[in-house]
């Protein structure tokens, strides 16, 4: 059996991975983890565990032999309940489902739980290794020094940055409930006096011809070009855009799979920008990062890759 993590408002993408497992005969477990509070019934142990969902199917950890992390959402904490209990509340269930999630690193993942926790929360440190492994990076402040910044600005922006929050997620891939990437000058200095409220990442703007979206799956790359070469975010602008298949250059793919390999990740969905310069800027990964556009409109075959990854370690483990 494969346990798919994920939360529950997911659909489409987690759809196409049942729909395959299906295919295959392959059972499997869908565990909402935003749900993992007081609608499941928990028991862990030294040795196993077993778990009711909110809609009263059952597992048992003996089951499971591979884990998809698909994504992973804040527990919900009930309404009703009283504001002295809430952290308390929290901080337990978050607790246990900490512990239920450790005692599956056994088991082949997608991705590795260490390794997708050492990079999704550590921009820095991915743009360090993207280096290394040869790829080319923008110039990076993470910063709530007003001054600081103004320097940076100075010497590196050429009259125009960008600023963005680290621990900003996106609900969703059409820009709900996302934090825009601000795009300022400096006439914009005269707001950076709340920057000590506030730390953000800064990086000089890239003047783009298209912006990438690429898959990695285990040394697989599916790569979709979208036309935006105005706004900083293509997420959370309304212009017509589209994508289109795009291949990248053999040393691109070369560099990111050594980089992929070295974070220890699986899979990943990696942002970069081919500039007016002719580069091509890694911009970052996200280990949970968003894919549905991409094998809706280029028919990729993201969710079958990343079954198949998981069918096959299953397949392994068992010889």
């Amino acid at each position: 059996m494969i346990l798919c993590i994920t939360h529950s408002q997911d659909f489409y993408n987690i759809d196409l991975f049942f729909e395959y497992l299906t295919s295959k005969k392959i059972p499997f477990f869908r565990l909402n983890s935003d749900c993992f509070n007081h609608q499941m019934k928990l028991c862990l142990n030294s040795s196993s565990f077993t778990i009711t969902d909110e809609l009263g199917n059952q597992i048992n950890s003996d089951d499971i032999k591979a884990v998809w992390h698909r994504k992973t959402w804040s527990i919900q904490v009930p309404e009703e309940l009283d504001d002295n209990y809430r952290s308390i509340f929290f901080n337990e269930y978050q607790s246990l489902r900490f512990n239920f999630l450790t005692a599956l690193e056994h088991l082949p993942w997608v991705n590795p739980l260490q390794s997708e926790r050492n990079i999704e929360s550590n921009k820095i440190l991915q743009l360090k290794i993207a280096k290394k492994n040869g790829l080319t990076i923008p110039e990076t402040l993470f910063s709530n020094n007003e001054d600081a910044v103004k320097d940076f600005f100075r010497n590196f922006c050429n009259s125009k940055a960008i600023a963005k929050l680290h621990g900003t997620i996106s609900a969703s891939m059409d820009g709900h409930e996302m934090m825009s990437t601000i795009v300022f000058d400096e006439d914009s200095f005269e707001h950076l006096s709340d920057i000590a409220s506030c730390p953000m990442i800064f990086q000089p703007y890239i003047h783009k011809q298209y912006e990438l979206r690429i898959v990695y799956i285990n040394g697989e790359f599916f790569t979709g070009k979208i036309n935006n070469s105005i706004h900083a975010d293509w997420r959370v602008s309304r212009s017509d855009f589209f994508w289109e298949k795009y291949d990248l250059p053999e040393a691109i793919e070369n560099s990111l799979n050594l980089m992929m390999k070295e974070m220890g990740l699986i899979f990943g969905a990696i942002d970069m920008i081919k500039s007016t310069d002719g580069n091509y800027y890694f911009l970052e990964v996200n280990p949970q990062g968003e894919w549905g556009m991409l094998q809706k409109e280029l028919n990729f075959p993201i969710a079958e890759r990343i079954a198949d990854y998981l069918i096959n370690r299953i397949y392994t483990n068992e010889q």
